[in-house]
């Protein structure tokens, strides 16, 4: 019996923390009364927000569409792409960023609390593209060059030159061809110092399938020039203006096999251009190109906290309709399962702040449905409790049995539902992932509350003045 109370102290403590952690704004100001009255210095509470989706603190969405056509392993490339430019997002500030992969070569990217789309395209804009070139045979230049020209009179004469046959290898470069080596595999790039002419040079260093490819890559273009790309544009400043010109071209000739994943990149620039180029391939080298976004949508902070305001109004409704409806059917039990209920609430939102989890409308949505499967363990228990008092039991008794009794179809319902929210999770789109998750944290929380707060509950308060006043039963 006194095991039973310390466990009830417990809970009554894991709820307080529980709800301040929640919402600490109302803690801290008593504190600063407290302290301003008594001249105490009692510290504050920690404050965490919770880490709100862009469709409640706004934001812009941008969707776009990556170039697989020359990638042999098509779902490493976008896994890779994505990564990148996960990598660039966060070192922006941008708060909780979400960039998933849609169907085979597209990626949505979610840039909560950016409200300029402009900046956002530019953000990610400036990820680099790093590919090393090898030189055509003669025959593809010439075959290239004679297609150009054939485009080129096309256009001249004012025709359509999408009848023309394989009208897009005009488009091709026609003195180098991709290979395999992109800055997929780059791991770092740094700036270097040629020991002779101490001109500023770029060293870069490949992983270990990258070292393989490039060590094949070289192999076969011995005394052959290995084009450097950046963004589509040489990455040497060769004018000396400062800039990354799209006409300048750094090749340099391949005169061994080069084995152990480093290349150095020289050439006639300045220590600023080589810091500036080995700090953009240091943020994230794509693994593959893309272009301007396909698809872009900005949600303003105003719309995202009056979705905020009416999900959170929605929460506090549906928490006190299940409130009232277990107070009115089950009487004094419900009341104690309430009371478990809004400790529920503040267990629950208190993990969404530790974990994080990242609130949206979706994710918002399934937290509120877990409310009303909460109870639902409660109402189980609570009928199999009936039964065993209507059967002549002792209340205690009843009390142990309908726990017992209750817990099969608990475990199973819960478990099914737990299968569902997971398989919803992996296969379906993120504003679904949300849903599930918080739905499954729920659902997990809720077999807590009712199981073990609930059950200490009844035993604390449900005594032998019980047996006196079933009708509150």
């Amino acid at each position: 019996m006194q095991q039973k109370y310390y466990i009830f102290i417990g809970v009554l403590i894991l709820a307080v923390l529980a709800g301040i952690f929640s919402y600490p704004s109302y803690f801290n100001k008593g504190v600063d009364f407290v302290n301003h009255k008594l001249s105490w210095t009692i510290p504050h509470f920690p404050e965490k927000q919770f880490v709100l989706g862009l469709d409640l603190q706004g934001g812009v969405s941008l969707v776009y569409q990556a170039d697989l056509s020359t990638v042999a392993d098509k779902s490493g490339a976008m896994s890779g792409l994505r990564d990148v430019i996960e990598r660039r997002v966060n070192m922006f500030g941008v708060s909780e960023p979400v960039v998933q992969i849609q169907g085979t070569d597209r990626l949505t990217v979610e840039l909560p609390g950016v409200t300029d789309v402009q900046q956002a395209i530019q953000m990610i804009g400036q990820t680099p593209y790093l590919e090393f070139d090898e030189q055509r045979t003669q025959a593809e230049t010439d075959q290239i060059l004679a297609k150009i020209k054939e485009v080129q009179d096309a256009q001249t004469a004012k025709q359509d030159i999408t009848k023309i046959k394989d009208w897009q290898t005009a488009l091709e470069n026609p003195y180098f061809k991709p290979t395999e080596l992109t800055g997929k595999y780059l791991t770092k790039a740094v700036v270097i110092f040629d020991p002779t002419t101490y001109k500023p040079q770029i060293q870069l260093q490949f992983n270990a399938e990258g070292d393989k490819i490039f060590a094949d890559v070289t192999g076969r273009n011995i005394k052959k020039p290995l084009a450097i790309y950046l963004d589509g544009a040489s990455i040497i400043d060769t004018n000396g203006d400062g800039k990354i010109d799209g006409q300048d071209l750094y090749a340099p000739t391949v005169e061994n096999k080069i084995t152990g994943g480093k290349a150095v990149i020289t050439g006639d620039m300045s220590t600023t251009t080589a810091n500036s180029i080995a700090s953009r391939l240091n943020s994230g080298a794509l693994p593959v190109k893309i272009g301007a976004p396909i698809s872009q949508e900005t949600v303003g902070p105003t719309l995202g906290s009056v979705s905020l305001q009416k999900s959170l109004m929605a929460g506090l409704y549906g928490l006190l309709a299940v409130v009232i409806f277990m107070v009115v059917f089950y009487r004094f039990p419900g009341l104690l399962a309430s009371i478990a209920l809004v400790i529920y609430v503040a267990l629950t939102l208190a993990i969404f702040k530790l974990i994080p989890v990242t609130l949206t409308l979706a994710g918002i949505g399934g937290f509120i449905l877990s409310i009303g499967m909460a109870v639902d363990a409660n109402i189980l228990i609570f009928a199999r409790m009936k039964e065993e008092i209507k059967s002549g039991k002792g209340l205690a008794q009843s009390i142990e049995e309908g726990f017992k009794r209750a817990w099969p179809s608990i475990r199973d319902s819960n478990f099914n539902s737990l299968i569902v929210c997971a398989i919803l999770f992996f296969v379906a789109t993120s504003f679904i992932k949300g849903f599930a998750f918080t739905l499954a944290l729920g659902i997990i929380v809720s077999l807590f509350s009712a199981i073990f707060i609930t059950r200490i509950f009844l035993m604390v308060f449900v005594g032998k003045w019980a047996e006196k006043a079933k009708w509150l039963l």
